[in-house]
């Protein structure tokens, strides 16, 4: 295990101006700054429970975000969680792990000022020997009182729905090929007792393969601009599995290409396939 002794309190950066990806050393500086909570992102305990950044906590998609139908969890279940992770309205969140984009578009739902991503992978952070921990984490609770939800971020299934044959609206799909075609309902392989695998009609496929640099940081504006070619102006609704290749998309259209009228469809497939009475279709791209 690998420590950080605890610094003095610092003002981090307002998130107006501010980078929203910030580099190892930015946050390795920072970690002993009360103002500034790191949060590891994924679908279990494993990674993070093996080694995480120190200090940080975990947000578990399955266990913390979603309900028994991956749905959202309602918003009595955020604000226990930003308050059991030490999370002010006044903090500055730093995410990262497997599905960072997840919790910066949590936060952003709820209107959080100060969020960001770490630029680089775990296995980076952990290769250049910066501080990490296997010890669960812990801190005060803070009693965070949400605000409304920002809608401009979100979209529903009924959203979703009447964007099919909406032109100025496009379902972009980032799952895999076999997804899409609905080879597999899971992009594990496994399919869904009792769902339907397959595309919502209209959706335009674009995986999201190709956003990371070897580190696992952003590559340049310029080449992400070749993952989402034709994308126009109008309204942009992602969608994936349970949310997080969605929220990466996301944030990449909306805070690193400067898109203005992004949404993620957080129930994606794993609602959509399960539901009665949605279109799906099959085979094409």
């Amino acid at each position: 295990m690998k420590t950080v002794p605890q610094k003095a309190a610092s003002t981090p950066g307002p998130g107006t101006g501010a980078s929203v990806l910030v580099e190892p050393a930015w946050l390795e500086a920072r970690l002993g700054d009360p103002a500034v909570r790191v949060v590891e992102v994924d679908v279990s305990r494993a990674a993070y429970d093996e080694w995480h950044i120190d200090g940080a906590v975990l947000w578990n998609v399955y266990a913390d975000l979603k309900d028994a139908d991956y749905r959202l969890v309602g918003a009595a279940a955020v604000e226990r969680l930003f308050s059991r992770s030490g999370i002010s309205p006044g903090s500055t969140v730093v995410f990262y792990g497997y599905a960072p984009a997840v919790g910066f578009w949590l936060m952003k739902l709820y209107g959080h000022m100060d969020v960001r991503i770490l630029d680089c992978s775990r296995d980076t952070w952990r290769a250049e020997d910066r501080p990490w921990s296997s010890t669960p984490a812990g801190g005060a609770a803070t009693g965070y009182v949400l605000p409304r939800q920002d809608e401009r971020v979100r979209a529903d299934h009924v959203a979703v729905r009447a964007a099919i044959a909406d032109p100025g609206t496009t379902i972009l799909d980032v799952r895999t090929r076999e997804e899409y075609q609905g080879e597999r309902f899971w992009p594990s392989g496994g399919m869904e007792p009792g769902g339907r695998a397959g595309h919502v009609p209209t959706a335009v496929h674009q995986p999201i393969d190709d956003l990371y640099d070897h580190r696992g940081a952003f590559r340049p504006a310029a080449d992400l601009r070749q993952v989402f070619p034709g994308l126009g102006d109008g309204e942009v609704i992602t969608y994936c599995t349970i949310g997080g290749r969605a929220s990466t998309a996301w944030f990449v259209l909306t805070y690193l290409l400067g898109s203005e009228h992004v949404r993620v469809y957080d129930g994606s497939w794993a609602e959509w396939g399960r539901m009665t009475g949605t279109p799906v279709e099959q085979g094409h791209e």
